[in-house]
């Protein structure tokens, strides 16, 4: 299992979903809802070009939501949901999915965590009981949990201890948020992973999982009523719990400018990031939300964008640049930027182009003819994302865990289509200040400059 990588399709909805009324003349996915009796939603978006169907249930809690000194525990927990139940012994989960031509993984942001399966349309009642039967009755042993802290523990060491990058990138974020768990790595830091017990997993497991903390979504060659009568045989008979309040500390105003100095010899290649504390579609002023997507596509989103002609075609000074910007989140997100420079170009000559390619666009703006192709590709993303029988689902997962209706989900293209380059060009001018920014410098060894 492994920690969610949203794909670009998905990302680029999930940006837009922010701040808006519904609207009745568009609609993307046409999807049919059912709540429970226990409070379990469910979700199904019917696609009959293949007699295949994903099969999603989310839970509304991630790392950020873990207790204090218990890093890594909803990671941690994923991993466990595949050990077993006294219906299926521990290991046959998957081993079973696979026996019946499909494929299932497990995902965990600060958020939410995600456990899927893909299979053929007459394996649905299949995976969904199975699904239903860990939400309630999972069995941990000791030794099934030292054997997958070990693992763990290995995944630690081999994508972020082995990686400056990634190390680098910790950083930043424990630089960004002082107070904020955001500031805690979604697998944990390993001093915390390697107390983390039996007890740790199964308390966790009974304070979050249930079915009134769970949303389940169905894409893929089926009738809503069919999915709806399968969720009441699987689900329905589940008790909901008594959930604890979704509070997290929340991050006081940033007053100055950070830096992040990271120095390994390991590294061969020098790198500039900079991360600017960003409201999303559910914190901090979410007007901002859908102009400030469409503003990082302009600024860094792509060949065509002003950073990369700038700095990559026409100065040569980098090899890449970029931006970035997501506003999944229930709490306040970044937005990133980030240059590769060319060889024998120093990290203070990039950090003064990037300055100066910013304020320029802050004060002048940028061409009627950029927004409307990041717009256009906005949109046809959206189009795109509906022949994914992975995509569509994974879209809604993330709505409904953060805060986001199924109707602003499907009526985004309007809102879309009405942002105007003044309001794009003020989301940039609220987020893009120094006094709310972490610069990153990533350098070779202890003698290379800044």
């Amino acid at each position: 299992m492994t920690m969610s990588r949203i794909i670009i399709a998905f990302g680029i909805l999930s940006l837009a979903i922010a701040g808006f009324q519904p609207s009745a003349t568009a609609a993307l996915f046409h999807p049919k809802t059912h709540t429970l009796a226990n409070g379990m939603q469910v979700v199904v978006i019917e696609d009959h070009r293949a007699p295949v169907v994903t099969h999603m249930v989310w839970y509304k809690v991630g790392a950020a939501d873990e207790p204090p000194g218990k890093s890594g525990i909803a990671h941690f927990l994923e991993h466990l949901m595949f050990k077993g139940t006294p219906k299926v012994p521990s290991g046959q989960f998957s081993k079973i999915v696979a026996r019946n031509g499909g494929r299932d993984n497990a995902f965990t942001s600060y958020d939410y965590t995600g456990y899927f399966q893909n299979v053929a349309q007459d394996k649905l009642d299949l995976v969904m009981g199975m699904e239903a039967d860990r939400m309630t009755n999972l069995v941990l042993t000791a030794e099934d949990v030292d054997t997958e802290r070990a693992v763990i523990l290995e995944e630690r060491r081999s994508r972020t201890d082995n990686s400056p990058a990634a190390q680098m990138n910790e950083a930043m974020s424990a630089a960004q948020y002082l107070a904020h768990p955001y500031r805690i790595p979604v697998i944990g830091w390993k001093h915390e992973i390697e107390k983390l017990d039996q007890a740790d997993a199964l308390a966790f497991y009974r304070r979050y999982y249930a079915p009134n903390n769970a949303i389940l979504v169905v894409a893929g060659d089926v009738e809503a009523e069919a999915v709806f009568a399968l969720a009441e045989k699987h689900f329905g008979p589940l008790a909901r719990v008594s959930l604890p309040p979704r509070w997290r500390l929340q991050e006081p105003p940033q007053r100055a400018a950070r830096q992040v100095v990271f120095r390994d010899g390991r590294v061969s290649q020098a790198d500039w990031q900079r991360s600017y504390l960003a409201p999303t579609r559910a914190a901090g002023a979410s007007q901002h939300a859908i102009p400030l997507s469409l503003f990082a596509d302009m600024l860094g989103g792509g060949t065509t964008s002003r950073l990369y002609r700038g700095l990559v075609v026409e100065r040569k000074l980098a090899t890449s640049a970029g931006a970035y910007y997501s506003s999944t989140g229930l709490d306040y997100g970044r937005f990133m930027l980030h240059v590769t420079p060319s060889p024998g170009v120093g990290l203070g000559e990039i950090e003064a182009a990037v300055d100066e390619t910013i304020t320029a666009v802050l004060k002048d703006g940028l061409l009627a003819a950029d927004l409307e192709r990041s717009r256009t590709g906005l949109l046809a993303a959206a189009v795109y994302a509906r022949d994914s029988l992975f995509t569509s689902p994974r879209i809604f997962g993330d709505a409904l865990t953060t805060g986001v209706s199924v109707e602003q989900v499907e009526s985004w293209p309007d809102e879309v289509r009405a942002v105007t380059m003044e309001q794009v060009i003020a989301a940039g001018r609220a987020v893009l200040k120094m006094d709310n920014s972490v610069t990153g410098l990533l350098l070779p060894d202890a003698k290379e400059g800044k």
